[in-house]
């Protein structure tokens, strides 16, 4: 059975590094290795994935861009306060937010700003490169955790500034993770290229709460021969993202993964739309109502109302810490281009089924390869 291996230390260089994700990934990393908290949430510490060769917690060394100027323990405080870190937890690991907050990076392209693209590509691929050397990393995960952008139109003269931070990625030699809805590599040339590279991606969107309900019920659904006439929802959210999808064009950015699923598992496109309300009331805490109508024996009309409640950066933590191990060790491997048996995390992932039984068995199929390589 292999044992967690430490060949060198593993980077992962987070996109949104000040953001509440990444403060609660850096912090939840550091109390779940030094056995103050348990890995709740995180399947790669399930047994399934014990003789993976993963890279260890205590292996993970973080670093990353960010617009915001907010030191990481001082948002630790902050989401402390919030309800997201338990009390006292801050404090316990001040010393792995402050080095992480040391790696941290301006990012970009702010207002103001006149590098070109290629220039704001060089300059974070010389962030991401002196950070691998510094540290001595056996490689770096780029992962965006970033506040959803909108999508860009055909005419737009630029790239997405996601995209920027993928290309910047694709010239360090890093395999790559987008936990956003945002563009990312998701275009031709930068897919292409980091197929071209031998270079490992996943995403897109990560599934933290309402689209990973609807990706267990729809199959429900489908198998009972059930037919489901309407499904429509609404989000209530704080917090930055609350803010950046206030937007409409985020949210539809947003939204496109939420439908997707049901298109994908249902065969149509059913009734009805997803909202999004901003309410900074609820800061990082986020609501998710359902109402699905759908069609039983003989034309009876019934219906399905789901609510979920939840905090999204905790939700979320877990997930992007298991996909920087993943994706780490699946670059070791000497895996490239889309990792489908990820597809399990995402919203909109690249290739492989879109139900979420079917979608864990990939990835239990994902992890037995990582175990099988050497």
């Amino acid at each position: 059975m292999l044992e967690e291996r430490r060949a060198g230390d593993v980077g992962v260089w987070f996109v949104g590094a000040r953001g509440s994700v990444a403060t609660t990934a850096v912090a939840g990393c550091a109390a779940v290795a030094a056995g103050l908290r348990p890995p709740t949430g995180m399947v790669t510490e399930t047994p399934p994935f014990a003789a993976s060769g993963l890279p260890a917690l205590t292996s993970l060394v973080f670093g990353g861009h960010d617009t915001a100027a907010c030191p990481l323990p001082k948002r630790a405080e902050e989401l402390t306060a919030a309800g997201v870190l338990p009390h006292g937890l801050a404090d316990a690991v001040r010393g792995e937010l402050t080095a992480a907050d040391a790696e941290i990076r301006p990012g970009g392209p702010s207002a103001g700003d006149t590098r070109t693209d290629d220039a704001l590509i060089a300059s974070f691929t010389s962030d991401i490169t002196g950070f691998t050397r510094r540290h001595h990393l056996s490689r770096t995960v780029v992962i965006n955790v970033a506040s959803t952008e909108p999508a860009p139109g055909p005419d737009d003269p630029r790239p997405a500034p996601s995209s920027l931070y993928a290309a910047a990625a694709l010239r360090a030699g890093c395999p790559y993770v987008n936990f956003t809805p945002s563009t990312g590599l998701r275009t031709t040339a930068l897919t292409d290229a980091f197929a071209a590279r031998g270079l490992p991606h996943a995403g897109r969107d990560g599934k933290t709460g309402q689209t990973l309900l609807r990706s267990v019920l729809a199959p429900m659904f489908v198998q009972r021969a059930l037919s489901v006439r309407a499904w429509s929802g609404t989000n209530l959210l704080g917090g930055g993202d609350g803010a950046a999808l206030a937007d409409p064009a985020a949210a539809a950015a947003k939204n496109a993964g939420k439908e997707r699923v049901l298109t994908d598992t249902l065969g149509h496109t059913p009734q009805g739309e997803v909202h999004i309300d901003d309410v900074p009331a609820l800061g990082d805490w986020k609501t998710a109502w359902d109402h699905i109508a759908f069609d039983g024996f003989l034309g009876s009309r019934m219906v399905l109302q789901t609510i979920w409640q939840g905090c999204d950066s905790a939700l979320a933590a877990p997930l992007v810490l298991d996909l920087a191990r993943l994706v780490a060790r699946a670059h070791e491997a000497g895996l490239s281009g889309p990792l489908p048996g990820l597809g399990f995390y995402f919203k909109d992932p690249d290739g492989g089924p879109a139900a979420l039984a079917d979608q864990y068995a990939a990835l239990l199929a994902f992890a037995a390869r990582l175990r099988d390589a050497r």
